[in-house]
């Protein structure tokens, strides 16, 4: 089954082609960082009109490098949430006519089910059961994940996302949008002499919460913004800050469920320190952990192909309604 993805839930517009058969055969991603970059973070009007302009040259584009003519596509998958209402619009209705067109079936995908299933695109996929961690800008959460569709809710952010936590605090200090990556470049040359809290690792629990994080951020910049050396000490001991409370978090999750194997996804899955940590959290404790290709884990189409041809092979699609779900339960979605 050759299944054209279709991702538009924010600020990348993504397309791919996944066979289940061959595997991925294509995906192409246009990123709107710069459109946005002026304002600090994501305009949605601005960003479903660039979704419009893009969207029909990208899939053009995808179906020429898979090599493939539409025809020959057994059905599309399109994000139909979480995520800005105008921009989720243009890729449904976009999927919704074209399967139509095409006389196809569609379905509409999860977006954090898109993230959370990344990893099996890789060699060796990990198998369920196993502990989620869906780390992006607009999610922090843990789940339990006992198969394809089976998803179970171990805890979520009370507040802002890490994600979230890393653009406000980046524009706080000056840097640019996105945060996540000029964070991390500056904490390179940075040093922890700020040891920040590990927030609500001080007690039972699942959820997390960075807001209080971000104001710690806030009063030490203000003490020491002037100073040389003080942006690199600060950035580092944030990101040390939110590296560290994750893996507290996951670590627990994996005691708590029993299970054996950690999948990390999402936008901040890419931090290269998050990664370290947890690869060494996993040869020291003896469980496995999964991450997709950096390129995969901010928005991307391969995703949304792969989580859609699964539920399309199970005989899951969606009637011609163009619906979309700006928030969206993943605890809630049917199973295979």
């Amino acid at each position: 089954m050759k299944v054209l993805g279709i991702e538009t839930s924010c600020d990348e517009t993504g397309v791919a082609v996944y066979d289940t058969a061959a595997g991925l055969l294509a995906d192409a991603l246009y990123s709107q960082v710069g459109l946005h970059e002026d304002y600090g973070g994501v305009v949605p009007e601005l960003a479903s009109r660039d979704h419009v302009r893009k969207l029909v040259p990208l899939v053009r584009e995808t179906l020429g490098d898979a090599g493939i003519a539409l025809g020959e596509l057994d059905g599309v998958a399109y994000t139909a949430g979480p995520g800005l209402v105008g921009a989720l619009l243009v890729g449904a209705g976009a999927g919704r006519a074209l399967a139509w067109a095409l006389g196809k079936p569609a379905v509409g995908v999860h977006h954090m089910e898109g993230h959370l299933l990344a990893p099996l695109l890789e060699p060796n996929p990990p198998e369920p059961p196993f502990v989620a961690l869906l780390v992006s800008g607009g999610h922090t959460m843990l789940m339990a994940v006992e198969a394809v569709g089976q998803y179970r809710l171990l805890g979520d952010t009370l507040d802002d996302a890490a994600g979230e936590a890393f653009d406000k605090t980046a524009k706080l200090m000056g840097l640019p949008y996105p945060g996540g990556p000029s964070i991390a470049a500056l904490a390179v040359t940075g040093h922890d002499r700020h040891r920040f809290a590990r927030p609500m690792t001080d007690r039972p629990g699942l959820d997390f919460s960075f807001s209080g994080l971000k104001t710690q951020v806030m009063l030490a910049w203000r003490a020491r913004g002037d100073e040389a050396g003080a942006g690199p000490d600060i950035a580092r001991s944030f990101e040390d800050a939110v590296v560290e409370t994750l893996a507290i978090k996951c670590r627990r999750a994996l005691q708590q469920t029993g299970a054996r194997t950690l999948v990390v996804a999402g936008g901040v899955g890419a931090n290269h320190r998050l990664r370290e940590r947890l690869a060494a959290d996993s040869a020291r404790d003896g469980f496995r952990v999964a991450f997709p290709r950096p390129a995969f884990c901010t928005d991307n189409g391969a995703m949304i192909a792969f989580a859609g041809a699964l539920r399309l092979e199970a005989g899951l699609h969606d009637d011609a309604a163009i619906r979309v779900h700006p928030r969206w339960d993943l605890a809630g979605l049917a199973p295979l």
